[in-house]
């Protein structure tokens, strides 16, 4: 019998930036990830955590996709996907990636039996860490 998912898949998260070089440099320098190609200044494959990350410019309609363009988020403040990280110490990963650069929405929160906070990478995609206590 045929399984999927089936042993040696992995999972890439795709993000369309408006700043490869932007992008590519809040993701390795704030957040740790590990640059891993990059493709003629269109794209960008990042290890991060076990997982990759691959940064996209936008781009219109090709023909295994003949309907859908890639476009940056239009409105950070209107989400359709974020990227969660938990953490063991919230407030310990707060001071260090503030210190790196990056600009959180509120100081991390105690939501009773989570310590959680928001911030955003350069195109306004939404980044949370979490700590469950």
């Amino acid at each position: 019998m045929d399984t999927f998912p089936t042993e040696g898949v992995e999972l890439t998260h795709l993000m369309v930036v408006s700043d490869l070089e932007q992008s590519r440099n809040f993701y390795r320098d704030v957040l740790g990830a590990e640059v891993y190609r990059e493709y003629g200044g269109t794209s960008c494959v990042l290890q991060f955590q076990g997982t990759w990350l691959l940064l996209v410019t936008g781009g219109g309609p090709t023909e295994d996709k003949p309907s859908v363009t890639f476009a940056p988020p239009g409105d950070p403040d209107r989400v359709s996907h974020q990227l969660t990280m938990r953490v063991p110490d919230c407030r310990k990963a707060y001071e260090i990636l503030r210190g790196r650069g990056a600009e959180f929405l509120t100081p991390p929160n105690d939501r009773n039996g989570e310590i959680r906070c928001f911030f955003r990478d350069p195109d306004g995609h939404l980044l949370e860490i979490s700590e469950i206590v």
